[in-house]
């Protein structure tokens, strides 16, 4: 063995680092069990967010770990859940980083029908709990929907059963969602059907359903798993539109039966609960239009007896106009008479009215009219000049309240308060002005401070050649005139002076 190094001398052992003892492990343990069948209770189970699957297997004695990876998770059929008894195909390894052996499992399956039915009750039993096989939450169908959604195999007896019988009893639009029915794509792609469905919204390019059916014919509990898993169930109950499941035959009863809104034992009964028979609904709309028919023909016959019974009853036409007759030719034979008198009357009342309007007569009421109004005006006018008397009174004393003193008063107040006003807006323009004025004063300090004049103060001078400042050795050396600016005044250097120009501002140069 290539693993062992020659002894020192007094030691008979070989010396091994961790990682080649467990490597040799590992191997051994690989290669004795390379693939072994292991039946099983599984225990604690963990899905990280990896996807791969961690779990115990355990009998009354011992415990061994357990590992799917995510590839392998995905395939099964069957999840595996705590309690579960299994079969679990795959091969034995270790885990040098723990010092632990595992199995890692390739295949999982329930060990027979009894480890099934056990995990079905389970399952059941925890989403009755929940809430999901509650017949409250259940949905009324639809008594003749336009379109119906059907999720099953397309290529099975199933859908043509279902299409035959609603051609048969009342042709619709039906739009089928391709599924598998069994094996391990049959859950998520059932439950992606459902959500399919409610998703569509109404009116678009593709109608959406009015009446789902989920249908498959009759198989093993194994091939009907699919319709047995929790993902399949909840699609079922939280579905918007309402659904048939038609798994199976009568006999066969998945978890999906519960959650969904009508259970059919047979596809072709879902399709007799999805529509009624058109025949049978024409036949009594027929009876009901012949029974409408009959009813209204009898109405209007009673009708028709009843007012010829009640017609019985009344007078002639003839009879009623009689004494109306009657009366308008003897009122009319009276009229004229009536006439006469009237106006005779009219005439004598004219006359003894006329008899009284003569000339003396109208002369006296004007004349007694002009006294009435010389009496009224005798006694408007003293009326008139105590009225005015009364009026001046109340004037003088008015008057007598408005005295120029008082006026004369008011205004040197008046002439005071703006006296003191304008004292006080001259004052506060002159603190105002002297503000100003201190401030003007401060710029001026500070811009005396920052001048460059103060700068030569101190020791520097500003050198200009031919009116530029100059700010490098060469430009100094190329002038033939420099001319340098002291505190105290400008000095000529190199050459007649020459008439000075005028100079830059200072901060364009700088200070030697």
């Amino acid at each position: 063995m290539d693993l062992i190094d020659t002894p020192e001398p007094g030691q008979n052992a070989p010396e091994f680092s961790v990682s080649e003892i467990s490597g040799a492990i590992k191997r051994m343990i690989e290669g004795e069990f390379s693939h072994v069948r292991i039946r099983a209770e599984v225990g604690r189970v963990s899905r990280p967010r990896s996807g791969h699957v961690y779990l115990d297997l355990k009998d009354d004695r011992a415990v061994l770990a357990g590992v799917m990876w995510k590839g392998v998770a995905a395939r099964q059929t069957t999840q595996p859940e705590e309690g579960m008894e299994v079969v679990a195909v795959g091969r034995l390894t270790t885990f040098p980083g723990q010092s632990k052996y595992q199995m890692v499992i390739e295949e999982i399956r329930p060990a027979g029908m009894g480890a099934l039915m056990a995990m079905l009750e389970k399952r059941k039993a925890q989403l009755t709990a929940e809430g999901l096989f509650d017949p409250t939450r259940k949905k009324a169908l639809p008594y003749l929907p336009d379109v119906i959604g059907v999720v099953t195999s397309p290529s099975g007896a199933v859908i043509r059963d279902i299409l035959h019988r609603l051609r048969d009893r009342f042709p619709r639009k039906v739009l089928i969602w391709p599924v598998a029915v069994q094996g391990e794509r049959c859950a998520p792609e059932v439950a992606r059907a459902i959500a399919g469905f409610n998703a569509m919204s109404p009116g678009g390019a593709l109608p959406r359903p009015d009446l789902l059916i989920v249908a498959r014919g009759g198989g093993s509990v194994e091939d009907l798993w699919g319709f047995n898993e929790e993902t399949v169930v909840r699609a079922a109950a939280s579905s918007d539109i309402p659904l048939i499941s038609a798994v199976g035959h009568e006999t066969d009863t998945t978890l999906i039966d519960y959650a969904a809104d009508q259970r059919a034992p047979t596809p072709t009964a879902a399709a007799e609960l999805a529509v009624p028979v058109r025949l049978e609904l024409l036949a009594w709309v027929e009876g009901q239009g012949a029974r409408l028919s009959r009813g209204t023909a009898t109405a209007v016959q009673r009708r028709r007896q009843r007012l010829s019974d009640l017609s019985r009853a009344l007078p002639k036409p003839g009879a009623l106009l009689d004494g109306a007759r009657q009366r308008l030719d003897l009122a009319s034979d009276r009229l004229p008479a009536a006439l006469d008198r009237s106006v005779q009357r009219r005439k004598l009342r004219l006359t003894e009215r006329a008899g009284s309007l003569r000339p003396q007569t109208l002369g006296r009421m004007v004349r007694a009219e002009r006294e009435r109004v010389g009496r009224t005006a005798s006694r408007l006018i003293p009326a008139l000049v105590r009225t005015v008397a009364t009026k001046r009174d109340t004037f003088r004393q008015q008057s007598r309240l408005v005295q120029p003193q008082r006026l004369r008063a008011d205004l040197e107040g008046q002439v005071q308060d703006l006296t003191g006003l304008s004292r006080r807006l001259s004052q506060a323009g002159s603190g105002q002005i002297a503000r100003w004025q201190a401030r003007v004063e401060a710029a001026g300090r500070m811009h005396e401070t920052l001048s460059y004049k103060a700068t030569l103060e101190r020791g520097y001078a500003v050198v200009r050649a031919e009116g530029a400042v100059v700010t490098r050795k060469a430009q100094a050396r190329s002038g033939a005139v420099l001319e340098i600016e002291f505190a105290d005044g400008r000095l000529t250097v190199g050459g007649k002076s020459a008439p000075r120009a005028k100079p830059k501002p200072p901060e364009q140069g700088s200070l030697f």
